[in-house]
């Protein structure tokens, strides 16, 4: 590479410097689907019920891709060794964003919650969250 070679290599091993992980923020956008799919059938205005129905999906497509970095970045093999079903959970976790993308039924968005939960249970067992979490639990 001659003139353009770097001078310095930096090494990382997430897209930034950990710090910006947490299960948090798909768990707020899945509290976002629940809330409109609850709005919608407690509404009987069509204009009202189409942008509920807009926004539960535009959330839940969130809840998948913050759902695929945490998946992605944050999780490296040595959890695998002490979460083996790590990967089954954040499979079905993000099935389950996808269906409630596709559903108005408030329990489709509660168990999306209930996926998005176990997989914030193994993320602050994990020594990586110590130091990376935005809102850690109490």
């Amino acid at each position: 590479m001659g003139f353009f070679a770097p001078k310095r290599t930096a090494h990382a091993h997430c897209d930034l410097f950990c710090g910006v992980y947490d299960p948090a923020l798909a768990r707020i956008e899945a509290e976002s689907v629940l809330k409109a799919a609850q709005k919608y059938h407690g509404s009987d205005d069509e204009v009202f019920r189409a942008r509920c129905i807009s926004i539960k999906e535009s959330q839940a497509e969130l809840v998948k891709h913050h759902l695929s970095v945490l998946w992605t970045d944050f999780f490296k093999p040595h959890h695998l060794e002490v979460f083996p079903d790590l990967h089954g959970m954040f499979w079905l976790a993000i099935k389950a964003a996808g269906d409630a993308k596709k559903s108005m039924d408030p329990a489709v968005a509660e168990d999306l919650i209930a996926k998005i939960e176990a997989i914030a249970d193994i993320f602050w067992q994990t020594e990586e969250s110590k130091n990376v979490g935005l809102y850690p639990p109490n």
